[in-house]
């Protein structure tokens, strides 16, 4: 299926590695030139550009951290001046810091939340006035199903999330009438090489409660991304789309 992505710019949070780095690639592949926002520039963030430019695209790589309101901005102006233009905004950058409420500290709720959710405020914030007056523009922001459910041990994570969510919606109502779509994907448990270094029976838990028996993979991800980058989606915003094998159910 030709997803009508060809030449189009997008600009990923957190596309050093795992989810990040598949949805970049993924929409390289599809034609996208992309540019990436990520606290560290590094050899991995390096390999995931040299991975764009093999579906001869260009790539753009930015060291910032997303919680940086202004950075967002000059990143977003930074993007249409060195790839030409701004289609396409895809907030994925995130963290954890687990504990039950009454473990968690001050620091581990404020680092969660303005990572998780003030660095997505940022960067939608600055996208949106550039597609408002374009008249065009698709913005997919990364969730968990734990922004739909909760989770033990991750009230402030659970809560970023969520509010994702709820950003997205009433983005999603703001933006309509310029021509901007605005959704959600809700990942479960993924295979991130992060993931795969927990502990098995956290792995085992998740693959019990799919119904497709297995966990997703990061391009499981990048796919639905880049479906809901695409024209064939043009209809559909505000949406939640679970990528999670039934998890959730």
């Amino acid at each position: 299926m030709n997803l009508g992505l060809t030449d189009r710019v997008a600009l990923v949070t957190g596309g050093r590695t795992g989810i990040g780095a598949a949805i970049a690639g993924g929409l390289a592949a599809e034609g996208c030139h992309v540019a990436i926002v990520d606290r560290t520039i590094d050899e991995e963030a390096r390999a995931t550009a040299r991975l764009i430019e093999t579906h001869g695209r260009r790539c753009h790589l930015m060291e910032t951290d997303v919680r940086d309101f202004a950075a967002a901005e000059t990143r977003v102006r930074e993007t249409v001046a060195t790839l030409g233009r701004l289609d396409i905004l895809v907030c994925n950058a995130g963290i954890t810091a687990d504990a039950p409420i009454w473990k968690l500290s001050e620091a581990q709720w404020d680092t969660v939340i303005d990572v998780n959710l003030k660095g997505y405020f940022n960067y939608n914030r600055a996208a949106a006035a550039v597609f408002k007056d374009q008249r065009h523009g698709k913005i997919v922001n990364v969730a968990s199903i734990n922004g739909l459910r909760g989770k033990h041990a991750q009230t402030n994570y659970s809560a970023s999330k969520g509010g994702i969510i709820a950003l997205s919606k009433a983005l999603a109502r703001e933006v309509g009438k310029f021509g901007v779509n605005v959704n959600v994907i809700a990942p479960g448990m993924v295979l991130t090489t992060m993931a795969e270094q927990l502990p098995p029976e956290f792995l085992e838990q998740a693959m019990d409660e799919t119904v497709l028996g297995r966990l997703a993979s990061p391009e499981d991800c990048a796919n639905a991304v880049a479906f809901l980058c695409s024209d064939r989606a043009r209809h559909i915003t505000g949406e939640i789309l679970r990528v999670d094998g039934g998890q959730y159910i």
